[in-house]
């Protein structure tokens, strides 16, 4: 697990959001820490279809619990335009972020976890 600013990163924790009841353990992996950094791997297509609700119940979700995420997507556009449309909303978003690199990714957790002061 990458330690970094205590940024929890999906795939070496085996977090995966494919379904609406990996949220809960995904969140519960995360209180407290400095962030999450999810990439569209970790992300079942599901996520990507707007009309299935996943990604809004997970992005809510996160909100509510305040759990700082980079989320990964180099090319939103190969998932249509809602999904480019959702990553432009969340480009200053204080609590989630679509960023096109894990470099991105992590600075901006790092940088969000220093003026915390963790």
């Amino acid at each position: 697990m990458s330690e970094q600013h205590g940024i929890i990163v999906a795939r070496e924790l085996g977090v995966a959001i494919h379904s609406l009841r990996d949220i809960n353990d995904a969140i519960g992996a995360c209180i407290g820490r400095g962030g999450l950094l999810l990439t569209e791997a970790d992300l079942g297509p599901t996520f990507f279809d707007l009309h299935s609700g996943l990604a809004g119940e997970l992005l809510q979700k996160l909100v509510n619990y305040r759990v700082r995420t980079a989320i990964v997507v180099p090319q939103p556009a190969v998932y249509g335009e809602r999904i480019v449309e959702l990553a432009r909303e969340h480009r200053s978003h204080p609590v989630i972020r679509f960023v096109p690199s894990e470099d991105e990714a992590r600075d901006w957790l790092g940088a969000a976890e220093a003026t915390r002061g963790g």
